[in-house]
């Protein structure tokens, strides 16, 4: 594993064979990987329109925003596309709880011969500033004011970074890349699915160059990322089984966007759904245990009823009431 990230990218990708996508774009990628690149998954499936925006900001030094309803797989999108591209990826959950400090930086004490000194550390930011990393902000519409405003200085594709607490302004790496990913577009819990989002400056939304939405998929490209996955269901029965999990997590999608309920099965659910049915030979149990027991007391009679449309049979009532 080669740790250095004092390399640049060196080689260039096509699109269609490393995506299949149709494209004639060629998008820089470095040759060997590293400690920060992630782990390549053979069986994502790319949604075209996503992954031509997200390559645009790889190729281009685009800032580039990725939104839609959770669930959606964003985040794992732009992993994907860097983990081909041997890009260094760098992963920030911009939840309530990260600071101003916590980006930056703060002065910490170390031992230095003998003696404690205060020195500064500088945070993930800098850092990432500095070194040819992608660096994606998780929930990014639910980052607090002040975070934020942080952030707004490298929006900028050639923006430098002045670091206060050190009286010193870095530079971006040629290859430094940003991206985000959200639930809105920066204008707030419209449709109150989101609690704790916020609305965003129009001067900051401005300075990202692309925002794209990624949807949940059809059954068809779901049914194949399942199939890939779990192999012993590649026959008629076990599409049929598959298909009708799909169906169910569509319904809790419709719900959830017409606010009936509050927990939504993602792809990554229906797949621990599949993977625990085969585990159990039970699929209503495997659906308590994956998904179910998420779930609002109050929503589940709904929940069932979805299981119920779909599989064509009841849940046990001890299932639903347990």
């Amino acid at each position: 594993m080669n740790n250095d990230l004092n390399i640049l990218p060196n080689i260039k990708l096509s699109v269609k064979q490393t995506f299949g996508i149709e494209s004639d774009l060629e998008v820089d990628a470095f040759e060997k990987k590293n400690e920060f690149v992630p782990e390549i998954d053979k069986n994502y499936k790319f949604d075209k329109d996503t992954t031509i925006a997200i390559l645009s900001g790889f190729s281009f030094n685009k800032r580039v925003l990725v939104q839609g309803y959770h669930g959606t797989g964003k985040s794992t999108h732009i992993e994907q596309i860097a983990a081909r591209l041997n890009w260094p990826c760098i992963r920030v959950n911009l939840d309530s709880h990260i600071s101003r400090i916590d980006l930056i930086g703060k002065d910490a004490i170390k031992l230095k011969d003998g003696k404690q000194i205060t020195e500064f550390q500088e945070g993930i930011l800098p850092w990432s500033i500095q070194n040819p990393v992608a660096l994606v902000f998780d929930e990014y519409d639910a980052g607090r004011p002040d975070v934020m405003f942080v952030i707004q200085r490298i929006l900028e594709s050639e923006g430098n970074f002045t670091l206060l607490d050190k009286n010193k302004v870095i530079k971006q790496n040629k290859f430094f890349r940003l991206f985000a990913t959200s639930n809105t577009v920066g204008l707030g819990d419209t449709s109150g699915l989101y609690h704790g989002t916020q609305q965003i400056n129009q001067g900051q939304m401005d300075r990202w160059n692309i925002v794209t939405t990624l949807n949940y998929l059809s059954l068809e490209k779901e049914m194949e990322i399942i199939l890939a996955k779990n192999k012993f269901y590649n026959n008629s029965d076990g599409k049929e089984k598959i298909s009708n999990m799909i169906k169910v997590a569509s319904l809790t999608r419709k719900g959830f966007m017409a606010g009936d309920i509050s927990t939504v099965m993602s792809p990554r659910t229906v797949l621990h759904w599949a993977e625990n049915t085969e585990i159990f030979k039970d699929i209503g149990y495997a659906f308590r245990v994956t998904f179910l027991n998420k779930c609002d007391d109050t929503e589940k009679s709904i929940i069932s009823e979805y299981y119920q449309r779909c599989l064509g049979e009841d849940l046990p009532e001890s299932i639903i009431n347990s």
